[in-house]
């Protein structure tokens, strides 16, 4: 098993993405809040770790993830560095948006 570089939660970067969007979509606020609660406390080693508690999460090309916010009505996709336990926020949109990038390369 191996454990996060630099503490023993993950890292998130950077909130300010998060902000900007539920600023543009309130209703995004309280879930999007509600998962980067949960990701900073969370250890997250494989993404088997990530599977156990988001069961629709998406897997895609270098360590992409996709996560369903709000029902699957916004996607946020991250990068995850498991060794470093830090989570990079490539894209936060609705699923309009989401179908019109390239979630493997983003």
């Amino acid at each position: 098993m191996v454990t996060s570089w630099y503490n023993d939660i993950m890292r998130i970067i950077s909130r300010r993405i998060l902000r900007d969007f539920w600023e543009k979509h309130p209703d995004a606020r309280v879930p999007l809040q509600t998962w980067f609660h949960d990701v900073e406390h969370a250890i997250w080693n494989t993404p088997a770790d990530i599977k156990t508690v988001y069961q629709n999460v998406s897997f895609v090309a270098d360590n992409r993830v996709v996560f369903n916010i709000k029902g699957n009505q916004y996607r946020l996709v991250v990068v995850v560095v498991y060794r470093h336990g830090v989570v990079y926020i490539r894209f936060v949109g609705t699923h309009e948006e989401y179908d019109r990038i390239d979630v493997t390369t983003i």
